[in-house]
């Protein structure tokens, strides 16, 4: 093989290298974004309540 053709193969699988570390290290940081957002919303009822109407039912004997 010429010198040239090694360096440019070697150079290809260095750039996949980076490329992959890089979106590696993207997806962990949005995953942790997404994990401390998740966190930090409120403590919400498991049962959304009707917007108009509320939780309370009268109910008449």
């Amino acid at each position: 093989m010429e010198l040239n053709s090694i360096m440019a193969s070697q150079l290809r699988s260095l750039q996949s290298t980076v490329q992959l570390s890089v979106m590696h290290k993207a997806m962990a940081m949005n995953t942790t974004a997404a994990t401390d957002m998740l966190q930090s919303l409120p403590n919400q009822p498991s049962t959304a309540s009707h917007p108009h109407k509320g939780l309370v039912v009268d109910q008449k004997a």
